[in-house]
């Protein structure tokens, strides 16, 4: 009977510590997948904004506030490829990145693109499509590194020369601390 009531606590020991385990790569798995979303759009961020020309007005941004959260809009002109997230248009296009409600009744927010034909002069939304990067985003902030000024400025409106540097600041609701994406648009100097 010793030898049963010591088997009986060994196996629930090890049930225990197995479940544990699971519970814990579960948890782990889910962060990770979390944080490859983030590093999917910083690669992506990266490789549209560092090809884009100078001199043509392919990059713009705004600051806004929407009930006192930052919700900037980032935006630039950009043929097919992996700025549009398609090879197969044709033409240029205006891709902003920006928030939007996950649905019309819900609170939540989502960050992601919204894509329309660059010369698209309709007033209905019909050639606009959206394609959501990451889920349930608190907020938006993104500045401009402008070295003529030496300051980091909250609007980019210069058709000539781009910013030095992009910094994509995302209010996460699972986290208390927000990602920071930092883009370099041109060689800094030391």
């Amino acid at each position: 009977m010793l030898a049963v009531i010591i088997l009986g606590m060994m196996s629930l020991a090890i049930y225990r510590f197995v479940q544990a385990n699971v519970t814990a790569m579960r948890v782990s798995s889910e962060a990770d997948v979390v944080e490859a979303r983030y590093d999917g759009l910083r690669e992506l961020l990266s490789q549209q904004l560092q090809s884009l020309p100078p001199g043509t007005g392919a990059l713009t941004g705004e600051p806004l506030k929407i009930e006192g959260h930052d919700r900037d809009e980032l935006s630039w002109v950009c043929p097919a490829g992996p700025g549009l997230l398609t090879r197969y248009a044709t033409g240029d296009f205006q891709v902003s990145l920006r928030l939007r409600p996950h649905d019309a009744k819900s609170r939540q927010l989502d960050l992601g693109l919204l894509r329309k034909p660059k010369d698209d002069t309709a007033v209905s939304n019909e050639h606009e499509t959206w394609v959501r990067l990451i889920d349930n985003v608190g907020t938006l902030q993104i500045r401009f590194f402008d070295s003529r000024l030496n300051t980091w400025v909250q609007r980019w409106t210069d058709t000539v020369t781009l910013p030095r540097l992009v910094k994509v600041v995302i209010g996460r609701t699972d986290a208390t601390a927000p990602k920071e994406i930092t883009v370099p648009l041109a060689r800094m100097p030391l």
